[in-house]
């Protein structure tokens, strides 16, 4: 597939995997079209941080740039440290994988970046990988990354990005390192026709990390660690359309890792804040979500591997092939798949959701909602 070169100008594709395993060719503003009464749709609204910095490394003066990777926490006035990866020398003009090292890292070195000093704590087995402390108030921190820092941007989008390319209509927190993309697809008409249809929507906040460092091995140790929180409404809202046999739809993977982090035995959904760790895969059984609204992604990505928790590889290689030969886009303002898992799969689990499910339970019809997704 081509990369998406510039944010979107029009409606993104969308093909569609069928309950049957059929494709099918559609567009982003058919999705309410796939969505049926009962269900309810989940979307990250997280906006995207200015995580990129310009600076020096503090012992050599060498020209370096910061990606802030990872944060312990979503809390503002209680985040000071990140992780981040460092690059040297050059811009996002040149292609990640070509960036050169940083300048030798060690903990204590200082990097100064623009109206911020930052320290290295830790180098966590990669030179590229570092955790960083910013020095100084809080609130000096965080307007210094507004004010100098500037959105992860790669070499497919050769034009520099303003900051609101990268947030979705919907984006509230300023809490991911890269836009969670498949929530693109929505504004709030979008939500409306939705609801329109009889579905619930509620939200989340995760923080969406980056998609690559440039290295292959430091790459396999990808998504890291993401904070997200899940309101209480929203945890509420995805139990009730599950006892009533409505389907959990995601809007890209960054829901389904904080929602299947969040999972409690029998399916039900912690809410509150937790950190999601690990990657999610083919021997992963999904407990909360059913669907995915999801962009296109490449195999051996973390993305890709999630998207495998959905389906089997043989029909992602016939989606795979159907994308490169119709010629999807792929990248964060690319191109979309729509995923199920089976039906079979959604009540081989244990509890009472699936059981009420699975059984025919008139708990699961307690809402007039018509046939089990």
């Amino acid at each position: 597939m081509t990369a998406a070169t510039a944010p979107r100008s029009s409606v993104a594709r969308l093909l569609v995997v069928g309950a049957d395993r059929a494709l099918h060719h559609s567009t982003a503003r058919d999705l309410p079209a796939l969505i049926r009464a009962g269900d309810v749709v989940v979307a990250n609204d997280a906006a995207t941080m200015p995580a990129s910095l310009a600076g020096t490394h503090g012992p050599t003066g060498a020209a370096i740039e910061v990606r802030l990777a990872g944060r312990r926490s979503l809390i503002a006035h209680r985040t000071r440290r990140f992780v981040a990866v460092l690059f040297g020398d050059g811009d996002h003009r040149t292609p990640t994988e070509h960036r050169p090292l940083p300048p030798a890292t060690q903990a204590g070195d200082r990097l100064r970046l623009g109206p911020l000093d930052a320290l290295v704590e830790r180098v966590l087995g990669h030179p590229r990988l570092v955790e960083i402390a910013f020095v100084g108030p809080l609130d000096d921190v965080w307007g210094g990354i507004a004010r100098h820092g500037r959105p992860i941007q790669y070499a497919h989008v050769p034009q520099p990005l303003a900051l609101w390319s990268t947030w979705t209509r919907l984006a509230s927190v300023p809490a991911a390192f890269e836009p969670p993309s498949a929530g693109f697809v929505l504004d709030w008409a979008m939500v409306q026709r939705l609801r329109d249809r009889g579905a619930g929507f509620a939200t989340l906040t995760h923080a969406a990390g980056i998609s690559s460092t440039g290295d292959a091995g430091l790459d396999a140790r990808l998504p890291f660690d993401e904070p997200y929180r899940i309101p209480a409404a929203t945890a509420s809202q995805i139990d009730a359309a599950r006892l009533a046999g409505g389907r959990v739809i995601a809007i890209g993977t960054t829901v389904v890792r904080a929602l299947e982090h969040a999972a409690l035995p029998g399916g039900r959904v912690r809410s509150g804040h937790g950190v999601a760790t690990g990657r999610l895969g083919p021997e992963t059984r999904l407990r909360v979500v059913d669907a995915i609204l999801s962009g296109t992604h490449e195999p051996g990505t973390s993305h890709y591997e999630l998207l495998r928790a959905f389906e089997a590889d043989d029909v992602l290689d016939a989606v795979a092939r159907e994308l490169e030969a119709s010629g999807y886009q792929t990248h964060e303002f690319g191109d979309l798949v729509w995923l199920t898992r089976a039906a079979t799969d959604r009540a081989m689990g244990v509890g009472p959701f699936e059981a009420a499910r699975a059984a025919g339970s008139p708990l699961a019809y307690s809402a007039g909602r018509g046939a089990f997704p």
